[in-house]
């Protein structure tokens, strides 16, 4: 029994020692529009000090499935917002996440979520047009529609997907950013991407594997 115990402590102190000494591949945590990063690891100081968290939500998908936070409920996630018919950055994004599809197009730890910023065209019928002509056909990719106005504020209030901008804009004004952002099981915003750049899709998949890491360290304890 005593033999058992010390093993357990052992263990646990390994991934205590483990996790210590990758502190430098800690993911930081974002709670304002500025992104000033949050170095932390200590699971009570996280809970302490990262109140921010993504919304509440509810749209439908390219299958007219409704979809909503609990589609994300302990699972890392990457969000961005585009429009079907953008003639410039959009399609560069959607071949970008592609690349992020492709690692865990079967992996239901993770999942994928491109709001349309202008909804009032992307109906689920024009998504899933799109879905196909992109050869979009993950089960946890999806492409949203809904609300305008909750589109937008989701974007800018949680995601701060416009984070030099952040709360100073409204849905009267349009949404347009290249941004991809990760979020973590918890809901946090972990990490900001510029969604045209190939390169940028290497870090972000690495960040991934961090969280992912980080979660079943967490797990354990």
């Amino acid at each position: 029994m005593l033999q058992t115990q010390f093993f357990k402590l052992l263990f646990v102190g390994i991934l205590f020692t483990s996790f210590s000494c990758n502190k430098e591949k800690t993911i930081p945590f974002y709670t304002t529009p500025d992104f000033t990063p949050h170095f932390l690891s200590d699971a009570k100081e996280i809970n302490d000090k990262i109140a921010h968290r993504i919304s509440d939500f509810s749209f439908l998908n390219q299958n007219n499935r409704t979809i909503t936070q609990q589609a994300i409920e302990g699972k890392i996630h990457v969000a961005n917002f585009i429009f079907t018919s953008c003639g410039s950055i959009c399609p560069v994004m959607t071949d970008n996440m592609k690349i992020v599809e492709s690692h865990y197009k079967n992996d239901e730890d993770v999942a994928l979520l491109s709001y349309s910023v202008t909804p009032w065209i992307d109906n689920v019928e024009v998504l899933k047009e799109y879905a196909d002509n992109k050869n979009i056909k993950s089960a946890n990719w999806h492409l949203l529609t809904g609300n305008k106005a909750e589109i937008y504020n989701l974007a800018r209030t949680s995601y701060f997907a416009e984070e030099d901008l952040g709360f100073t804009k409204d849905s009267t004004d349009f949404l347009h950013t290249e941004h991809f952002i990760l979020v973590d099981g918890d809901k946090r915003i972990r990490g900001i991407y510029n969604g045209t750049l190939m390169l940028e899709m290497k870090q972000l998949i690495q960040d991934i594997e961090a969280l992912k890491e980080e979660k079943s360290i967490f797990a354990m304890l």
